[in-house]
């Protein structure tokens, strides 16, 4: 039988500095085939090519990954500043009313760091342009310098909810994870749960409450060495289980009496 379908949504990128793509990491493709168990499809987020109604036809859940470039401003009513960084305004496009239509149908989806980001300025709420620069916080950005597991290596708690969604996922109240992120939530979208804390107060995890279907975003990678990490592997095959019930419940609707 076919695997259900994943959308991943991928970032505007230019190859060699001057090539224009559509580019997504390869640990996302493996994390959602080899840990999920459904098939990755890298979808190229912006509006002149894919609609939201032809995406949720065409997938049966969606990652929404990281990504360099931050959600404007002016998507949560704020001013453009230098400190907000550089933006994709195509994948804002795509992605805010996707998220939406995907809450009201039921339909799952993952969010990783920006995507996290995007889940909670979709529902409403707003962002903080660097985290780093506020009173009491860490800095949450990628090491600039190391290997890539060095850059990927956990590096702060999280404190879960207890006894909430992510905490009977995961199996503990506190977990280990990497960041690397510059921005933030400032306040939280109609129906954003937040379900876990960095130490420093910064919002970590969350899902939208009263959703028919799989909403759990984080801020962290969790797509790094997915199928090895004791907090990765059981996110992703639970998005998995959400997504193939999902496909077969759609299948059953489409089949002839």
């Amino acid at each position: 039988m076919a695997r259900p379908v994943v959308g991943i949504i991928g970032n505007t990128d230019l190859l060699h500095g001057d090539y224009p793509a559509y580019t997504g990491g390869r640990m996302n493709a493996e994390a959602v085939a080899e840990v999920s168990g459904c098939m990755p499809l890298l979808i190229p987020a912006h509006p002149n090519f894919v609609s939201v109604d032809e995406l949720m036809a065409s997938c049966d859940g969606f990652l929404f990954t990281g990504g360099r470039p931050n959600v404007h401003p002016e998507e949560y009513g704020e001013t453009e500043t230098e400190a907000h960084g550089v933006f994709d305004r195509c994948r804002d496009a795509v992605t805010l009313p996707l998220i939406r239509a995907c809450v009201e149908a039921g339909q799952p989806f993952l969010g990783i760091c920006r995507g996290f980001q995007e889940v909670n300025v979709a529902m409403g709420g707003t962002l903080y342009p660097e985290i780093r620069d506020l009173p009491g916080r860490m800095n949450h950005r990628m090491p600039p310098d190391g290997t890539v597991d060095e850059k990927f290596a956990l590096r702060h708690l999280v404190h879960l909810t207890p006894d909430g969604v992510f905490a009977r996922l995961l199996g503990a109240h506190e977990v280990m994870t990497n960041t690397l992120h510059g921005q933030g939530i400032k306040h939280a979208g109609a129906r954003i749960v937040i379900d876990g804390h960095a130490p420093d107060g910064t919002p970590e995890a969350l899902y939208v409450d009263g959703a028919k279907g799989f909403t759990l975003s984080v801020q962290w990678h969790p797509e790094f060495r997915a199928g090895e990490d004791p907090v990765s592997r059981p996110l992703f095959e639970a998005f998995g289980s959400a997504v193939r019930a999902f496909a077969a419940q759609r299948n059953r609707r489409v089949e002839p009496a």
